[in-house]
């Protein structure tokens, strides 16, 4: 049986690289879905930091890429669906965990996309690092009262800034850049610094607890010296959250710091499509309930045609930049 399909035309377009800091949109063959799979007519897609490393062509990668290679976090309408899919129908508007939304179309499995609400019609919704800030939230086990750092006010650490704050944590949002330690206050920090000297940093921070350092720390970055920073603010049994991307190579840390304070230290990074899938279903429920509010936060949009913009803007991180999405409709 072929798949059931609402779709008119047979090709798509879809971004390849062609080598560092190369790209075109080519057009190519429209996929069908397999069984256990729906096709997307995707909306848009999230351009994420992880992107960033693949883009600058290290000796690793191969190009020309596969079509829409990289995109990870497209959102759109259901328009193909594969043999034996339940429960999802041509019309539904989801968010998809898949891996080539550099596209106006991608296959996903259908465990792998979480129907959206009525009340985000409208609305982009890349779910893949919705679902992520809601997963890394969970690992940090925030308590009312607490303090907790952020160390990197980047999408993610704004979004763990909103969730920590409206869970009636005190936030000290750290960062380099003035728009973001703006966006940190709007998200509701109660404290914002400036992410420049190391010790004026750790004394700061033990001036505003008493000496006691904080409960929470969430190391959003992705490099050495702010992973190093969040230590030394980790209080005596605190617990230490690494949610940045580190990707570009070996990190050393402060085991004998570690130890003394005897830290509980959580990569909260998942490898489980069923957690990441959770993720954005926990991400909608906290929309829909007011503790996450992502929209002001979606700060850049680009057509397809200049995802190569969007790369760089994400790679350059201008004045007021948090997150930039590629639009296809």
């Amino acid at each position: 049986m072929n798949a059931i399909s609402s779709a008119r035309t047979r090709t798509m377009r879809a971004a390849v690289l062609t080598g560092p800091g190369l790209l075109q949109i080519n057009e190519v063959h429209l996929p069908d879905p397999g069984h256990h799979q729906v096709r997307v007519r995707l909306e848009g897609c999230g351009v994420c930091a992880s992107n960033l490393v693949p883009w600058a062509g290290p000796e690793w990668m191969r190009f020309p890429t596969e079509p829409g290679w990289l995109g990870h976090e497209g959102w759109g309408v259901i328009d193909a669906i594969g043999e034996e899919v339940h429960n999802l129908t041509i019309g539904d508007r989801v968010a998809a965990l898949s891996y080539h939304a550099y596209a106006t179309h991608d296959i996903a499995d259908q465990d792998a996309v979480v129907r959206l609400p009525a009340a985000l019609d409208g609305r982009p919704f890349p779910g893949e690092p919705l679902g992520c800030a809601m997963n890394i939230f969970k690992r940090c086990e925030i308590e009312r009262g607490q303090t907790v750092a952020i160390v990197g006010i980047g999408f993610l650490g704004a979004l763990l800034t909103q969730l920590c704050a409206r869970a009636g944590a005190y936030v000290i949002a750290i960062s380099r850049r003035q728009s973001s330690l703006e966006r940190a206050r709007q998200a509701g920090a109660r404290e914002t610094v400036q992410m420049e000297d190391h010790r004026h940093i750790v004394e700061l921070v033990k001036q505003r607890t008493d000496g006691r350092l904080c409960d929470r720390v969430i190391e959003a970055v992705g490099k050495q010296w702010p992973l190093d920073l969040a230590a030394e603010l980790t209080r005596e049994r605190g617990r230490l959250v690494i949610a940045g991307y580190h990707q570009d190579g070996p990190r050393s840390v402060n085991m004998q710091l570690w130890n003394w304070r005897g830290l509980d230290v959580i990569n909260a990074h998942e490898r489980d499509q069923a957690i990441y899938v959770q993720g954005i279903r926990d991400a909608v429920v906290a929309i829909q309930a007011g503790a996450l509010d992502p929209w002001p936060l979606l700060t850049h949009r680009f057509p397809l045609e200049r995802l190569d913009e969007a790369l760089n803007m994400a790679r350059d991180r201008p004045h007021g930049f948090l997150k930039a999405l590629v639009v296809y409709r």
